[in-house]
């Protein structure tokens, strides 16, 4: 295996759960069913900081140089786009103080080693961010709000980016395939845990996670 068909063998048996978190029942989910601009930036603000405290996590413990560096770029990164959210956020006249956790990231920082970390935090989270970005992208058209649907068409596309950059350091920290097994079964199992958290979500509120996709 190599990177490039990791990639597509996670977003095939995946298919349904990341189709379904690019849904309309994803801002239902994570806004306890308040699907307003303000409310939709407080979500994406939290996302942004858990992202940016697992990565910081990890490029302070890492062994693997380059996996240190990777981490290291990715929580720069996380925290600039939880600061561009806030900016947002700001200019509606509202403040935030960012939440962490989740339980997408309970999972993610529970791994070890650079391969398992890599490819749950760069290939999972990054193949559900690329989703979860394009629904709010779609939001804010929706909404008539052009400046906020373009922030988050640049956050997708840096997420992508992040993407790219893990599925590089896998093909060169790979070593077998029991290695890129592990790589497949963590990413896979990422969205799953992302998946159920939206499921979960909307049972509570007493919707049916298949109409509501």
């Amino acid at each position: 295996m190599d990177a490039e068909r990791l990639r597509g063998t996670v977003e095939s048996a995946k298919a349904t759960e990341l189709e379904r978190l690019g849904s309309n029942g994803l801002l239902v989910a994570v806004t306890d069913a308040t699907p307003e601009p303000a409310a939709v930036l407080r979500a994406a603000a939290d996302s942004e900081h858990a992202a940016r405290t697992t990565f910081a996590g990890w490029a302070d413990d890492a062994a693997d140089a380059a996996a240190r560096e990777l981490f290291a770029w990715l929580a720069d990164r996380e925290r600039d786009h939880r600061e561009r959210v806030l900016d947002s956020l700001a200019a509606l006249g509202e403040s935030h103080d960012p939440a962490d956790g989740g339980t997408m990231h309970e999972y993610l920082r529970a791994r070890e080693g650079p391969v398992e970390r890599v490819a749950a935090g760069t290939v999972g989270r990054c193949l559900v961010s690329e989703r979860t970005h394009r629904r709010i992208v779609s939001f804010f058209l929706d909404e008539g709000d052009g400046a906020r649907a373009d922030l988050f068409r640049d956050l997708r596309a840096e997420t992508g980016e992040e993407l790219e950059r893990g599925l590089a350091l896998l093909d060169d920290a790979c070593d077998g395939e029991d290695d890129w097994e592990r790589a497949r079964m963590v990413a896979e199992y990422a969205i799953r845990v992302a998946y159920d958290d939206y499921a979960d979500a909307l049972k509570r509120m007493g919707i049916d996670v298949t109409p509501a996709c």
